[in-house]
């Protein structure tokens, strides 16, 4: 096989073009893209942020970006549907690794992440981030609202995430409510999708339950966020337990009702007209996983990220 090569993590000669690493072998990073902390050059950072000391029931979301990245190698070498496309013909993509947070002192976690959110969104590169707990959106979301001003939110999620927070709480359950509080998020702009539970507070935001998922098509709600959003910046934001737990199991708090990947994937597709200036994957925790299943999840949902970006960038041209 003189055509093939291995570990194109290391030993990628440019940013840009498709791997050839077996699927089973070769360092693992984020589509088998070039680890880096060069971001000269770079369309997409994808950074992993292995937190997870935030979470009110089941922890492990530290080890999510290590099981995106592991599932992520599937996807490496053919065009990636459903973009039918290499995406990395002319987008150049890094992996720019991860998050170096002190265990033994949470309170510095915001500030640290924050800070290097801020460092790596400086130029025109787009942050994809894989947690981690839902609370690291917080200080990812505040960097980029630095830049960009107050951001629409689109969340996918089992939870609003709008529990009481005194602005000190590491607390994943609350980082929308802060975010509206501060003003780093537009409430009138903001939708979340595939909610089953009850927070004593919306702040204005539009929810889409899971019982009202479960009755409309992909594009019905791809329509309603496009319709929400409108043409303001955005920062979406996937918690995989948006999805049901028979597609997604491992996640600290599971809640049955959910939509299918399947659904949410094709919603995600529809959203390119957005203008998406960053986005996460959090919440996936391999300990709870069965095969697999969720960190393939993940991967396909970073995946497709990538994907809009592609597709948005080249129309620019």
């Amino acid at each position: 096989m003189p055509e093939k090569t291995i570990d194109n993590a290391f030993t990628a000669p440019a940013l840009k073009g498709a791997a050839s690493d077996p699927t089973h072998a070769g360092a693992l990073s984020f589509m088998r893209r070039r680890y880096t902390k060069d971001i000269s050059g770079a369309d997409v950072i994808v950074w992993g942020i292995p937190f997870d000391a935030a979470v009110s029931n089941r922890p492990g979301a530290r080890f999510g970006p290590q099981a995106i990245r592991r599932a992520s190698a599937i996807f490496d070498n053919d065009p990636q549907y459903p973009f039918h496309a290499d995406l990395f013909e002319d987008l150049a993509v890094i992996d720019y690794g991860d998050c170096l947070l002190d265990y033994g002192n949470h309170q510095e976690t915001p500030a640290t992440i924050e800070r290097e959110t801020a460092r790596l969104i400086t130029d025109d590169a787009f942050l994809l981030s894989m947690g981690g707990d839902h609370f690291v959106t917080w200080p990812i979301l505040k960097a980029h609202a630095a830049k960009h001003g107050p951001l629409a939110l689109v969340q996918f999620d089992a939870h609003q995430d709008t529990w009481f927070d005194d602005g000190r709480r590491i607390d994943h359950g609350s980082f929308v409510a802060r975010a509206v509080r501060d003003g780093v998020i537009v409430p009138e702009r903001s939708v979340q999708i595939g909610i089953r539970t009850h927070a004593p507070d919306d702040f204005g935001i539009q929810i889409i339950h899971g019982h009202e998922v479960e009755e409309m098509k992909a594009d019905e709600i791809a329509a309603a966020i496009r319709a929400r959003v409108g043409d303001a910046k955005t920062y979406l934001t996937f918690d995989i337990d948006c999805l049901d737990p028979a597609f997604a199991p491992g996640t600290g708090t599971p809640v049955a009702g959910g939509p299918s990947s399947a659904r949410m994937l094709s919603v995600l597709r529809a959203l390119g007209s957005l203008d998406i200036v960053g986005a996460d994957i959090v919440e996936v925790a391999p300990a709870y996983d069965h095969a697999d299943i969720t960190a393939i999840a993940g991967a396909t949902v970073a995946q497709h990220y990538i994907g809009l970006v592609m597709e948005r960038r080249r129309l620019k041209r």
